[in-house]
């Protein structure tokens, strides 16, 4: 772990909670190995870390645990956010209701998975800040249950729309190369929580931008701003991954080609939700 350790464990009020500086510091090490590639300087470690919202990462893993106090504290500045951003998407106050309940059942973890409580709160590792994360987990399971909702058409109702008569799909472009599927997966798993909503509401549900604005809180141009933003990074760190794997410039460049929408990957896989910290360290040792 950084350096910088003992004054993160101090500005985070992680005793406050009695989380102690060892598993605080395994929290910290998870987070590194999860978005800095091997081999980065400590500088660059040290500069991740002390860009975390620590007190934040405290609080969520707290409530994740099952600390009550926490729990409070987290209900007190966070209740009315949530609600009036479950408002905001759908608009009619008793599907907003409904809409922040569930979120509230998934963040306390309400469910238990070999004893330990199923809490969505181990998915936010601080950065920025846990009121945007939160906006983003109200907006993607607004987005889940629209897709639930579309899949859950009547045999009727797509009759009526004659979609029986439909031409069957194309079956998707495949790629010459695994390492291009490789370096594309590991390329969007690296993304926020942010990005693959916007991403995922963008190309995978063909929401327009003035929407996923709406949805996530900020202006339309914003969220063009920052649509562009996110597929230019993505390009690039796909150029990257797709070197480092062996391919010279020419294959990268005639990779790059294709469509990414149009690759064989697991993209509903790659968007989803960024894995908890204890699940990272198991697989990744740590991650």
């Amino acid at each position: 772990m950084s350096a910088r350790g003992p004054a993160l464990y101090e500005r985070s009020r992680a005793a406050a909670f009695a989380i102690a500086e060892s598993e605080f510091a395994g929290w910290l090490t998870a987070i590194a190995h999860k978005y800095l590639p091997s081999g980065v300087s400590q500088k660059e470690v040290e500069d991740l870390l002390a860009a975390l919202r620590v007190e934040d990462l405290v609080l969520a893993r707290a409530c994740a645990a099952g600390h009550e106090r926490a729990w409070e504290q987290f209900m007190a500045r966070f209740r009315e956010l949530l609600y009036d951003s479950a408002l905001g998407i759908a608009r009619e106050a008793s599907q907003a209701k409904d809409l922040a309940d569930s979120i509230y059942a998934d963040l306390y973890g309400m469910n238990e998975r070999d004893g330990q409580r199923l809490s969505k709160l181990t998915y936010y590792t601080g950065r920025g800040s846990l009121e945007g994360w939160l906006r983003t987990v109200v907006a993607q399971e607004f987005v889940n249950r629209y897709r639930t909702a579309k899949r859950l058409v009547s045999l009727d109702e797509e009759e009526e729309e004659g979609s029986q008569f439909a031409a069957p799909e194309p079956a998707p472009v495949t790629t010459a190369d695994s390492r291009v599927d490789a370096a594309i997966d590991l390329a969007l798993s690296a993304l926020d929580s942010e990005s693959r909503t916007i991403l995922a509401a963008y190309y995978l549900d063909g929401r327009k931008l003035a929407e996923i604005g709406r949805i996530l809180g900020f202006h339309e141009a914003t969220a063009s701003r920052k649509l562009d933003r996110i597929t230019k990074a993505l390009r690039k760190s796909i150029r990257e991954n797709l070197l480092k794997s062996g391919l010279s410039k020419r294959q990268v460049e005639e990779a790059l080609e294709s469509d990414v929408r149009d690759l064989n990957v697991n993209v509903q896989k790659a968007l989803a939700q960024e894995k908890p910290a204890d699940s990272f360290k198991k697989e990744s040792s740590p991650t």
